[in-house]
């Protein structure tokens, strides 16, 4: 865990499924002069514990979404602005739900809520019978599975060294750790979840990303009503570090006005 930068707000930023902190460090150079920023690595995922890993606990998104409320308990954390990607903004909603005190409000960068189609009323890109049968690779073939994986992710028009990180972290992340998050990230569906906050929340979606489609961060916006969405002309799942700047400043604005807010008391 890192606390690095300075500010009376504190941001909790959470890393999507695959990654680790490092994967914020295109953003730092721009919000620790205005903020307080905590980095930490999911159990199982960069330099954690491997020792602390338990394959019941996080079976479930639930599992990591109390992980969010021991760091702010630990640190003494509240009002914080939580920044999460992908899979990490369903845990920060999780815990911002069961945890309401905790948090001042939501950052959400190419988020969504269910990945699997359910038709006629949502689809979230995926059918059931893909998702399943990339499950499977992963057991047939886990390099294989991580070079297929990570150009879907990161986007093809985007620099290969992009490519080249998120293939390493795929690749060093323990198999049976890994599935096990894959299939809470990829199986479970919180729609259900988003009219539970009334947290300012801010959904940043990429214009091209194959895991999470404009129509992903629209369905949201209508279904969680302190929300605005901004969809940033980009291709790829992982807008803070492919568009830092563009990112950067929405985060920067979003939680400027969510503080005036609160200091006006509206």
């Amino acid at each position: 865990m890192q606390i690095i930068g300075s500010g009376e707000q504190t941001l909790l930023m959470a890393h999507g499924f695959g990654c680790d902190q490092n994967m914020w460090r295109f953003l730092i150079p721009s919000l620790e002069t205005h903020f307080r920023i905590v980095l930490f690595d999911y159990v199982g995922s960069g330099h954690s514990t491997i020792s602390a890993y338990s394959s019941r606990r996080y079976s479930q998104l639930s599992g990591y979404s109390q992980d969010l409320i021991e760091i702010c308990d630990a640190l003494q954390l509240r009002n914080i602005t939580f920044i999460g990607h992908s899979v990490s903004c369903m845990i920060g909603l999780m815990a911002s739900i069961a945890r309401p005190e905790l948090f001042s409000s939501l950052t959400m960068v190419c988020p969504s809520p269910c990945f699997l189609n359910q038709p006629p009323d949502y689809m979230g890109g995926f059918d059931r019978q893909d998702l399943e049968e990339l499950i499977s690779l992963m057991d047939k073939n886990y390099i294989g599975w991580a070079n297929y994986l990570a150009p879907l992710v990161i986007g093809t028009a985007n620099k290969e060294a992009f490519l080249d990180e998120l293939t390493g972290s795929f690749c060093s992340t323990d198999p049976i750790i890994a599935k096990n998050f894959a299939k809470a990230t990829f199986f479970e569906d919180h729609r259900n979840l988003l009219i539970q906050t009334p947290l300012p929340c801010l959904i940043l979606q990429s214009s091209n990303d194959i895991l999470a489609p404009v129509r992903v961060g629209q369905y949201m916006n209508q279904n969680i009503s302190n929300s605005e969405l901004h969809i940033i002309d980009a291709h790829g799942h992982c807008l803070h570090m492919t568009n830092p700047t563009d990112i950067s400043a929405k985060i920067k604005d979003f939680v400027s006005l969510d503080r005036e807010t609160q200091f006006n008391g509206k």
